[in-house]
């Protein structure tokens, strides 16, 4: 089966902080039809980057089954967390920064990781706001299950 996947982990779930993220499944059935999948989470205290691997974890862990995955965000931090020097270094070795400077969500790096394992995965980073039509499907379809949070799944989703 193939899937769309669009993210948006800095999503306007609430004005004064990073919000929560809203991920948006979209495949078609055996039938040709369409169907869409929204998973969200409320307003949470944390960074733009947690909330950003999230909205990607979210997404991959909802699939049942192995499927070939488009995968739609505009984070930088997303892309570098499938760059084979993160994967290969920070996650798999456990680099550190500078002087013994713990290097953030690797926890979440390893659990990305586990999520993407079973499926195909394409990522595609939807530079953000430069006119690329499925930056406006990340807005319109992931920032809107945030803000309607019709799903609530949280970060001990299994």
């Amino acid at each position: 089966m193939r899937v769309k996947i669009y993210t948006d982990g800095a999503a306007r779930g609430n004005p004064d902080g990073p919000g929560g993220y809203g991920t948006v499944l979209e495949y078609t059935d055996t039938k040709g039809n369409l169907h869409t999948r929204e998973l969200s989470q409320g307003y949470q205290r944390t960074t733009n980057n947690r909330m950003e691997l999230m909205a990607v974890i979210a997404g991959l862990e909802a699939l049942n089954r192995p499927c070939e995955v488009e995968l739609y965000s505009d984070s930088q931090y997303v892309v570098n967390a499938f760059n084979q020097h993160w994967i290969e270094g920070w996650i798999k070795k456990g680099w550190k920064r500078g002087k013994n400077e713990q290097v953030k969500n690797v926890d979440l790096w390893k659990r990305l990781l586990a999520a993407k394992e079973p499926h195909k995965v394409k990522f595609i980073w939807v530079k953000g706001h430069n006119g690329h039509p499925q930056n406006e499907r990340c807005d319109e379809l992931a920032t809107g299950a945030a803000d309607g949070n019709d799903l609530i799944v949280d970060e001990g989703i299994s």
